[in-house]
């Protein structure tokens, strides 16, 4: 699984001009399966998304994570993250999963990061979504469970 993650002020993400979901302080995580990925990637990004710490302790290190700061998080599916793009000038996106893979691990990764104490705001799967933050930092990190380094 990939997922981008940005540390926010507020976040915000509507569907046909209604507001699906938003968050106060936490983070926007943008997420997207791949055809080989099963619950255990999953697992895995959620239990680290919620103990990583990129917010600011009392002395400005980043020393907390969104759990000790109460924040929450705003989870998006974002097939795109998957885009081929070296060949060619229009991307391509077989790397991400199908749709029904996609969304069952979209969901369980939401019920995940909600297990591990987080309040989650969610997007709309396959949905044309508008997304709207205040990115604070900035800071903003990707992650892919498939990546060996």
């Amino acid at each position: 699984m990939k997922a981008l993650l940005q540390r926010v002020s507020e976040a915000g993400v509507s569907v046909e001009g209604e507001v699906v979901g938003a968050i106060g302080r936490g983070l926007l995580i943008l997420v997207c399966a791949e055809p080989d990925d099963t619950g255990e990637e999953a697992a895995f990004l959620a239990r680290k998304i919620a103990a990583l710490r990129i917010f600011p302790d009392d002395a400005g290190m980043m020393n907390l994570s969104v759990r000790d700061v109460g924040g929450a998080a705003l989870a998006v599916s974002q097939f795109t993250l998957a885009a081929d793009w070296r060949r060619g000038n229009r991307p391509g996106f077989s790397r991400a999963a199908g749709p029904e893979l996609g969304a069952a691990l979209y969901d369980q990764f939401c019920d995940l990061l909600r297990a591990e104490g987080l309040v989650v705001a969610t997007g709309r799967f396959g949905a044309e979504m508008r997304v709207e933050l205040v990115n604070e930092g900035p800071v903003t990190i990707w992650m892919d469970t498939n990546d060996p380094s």
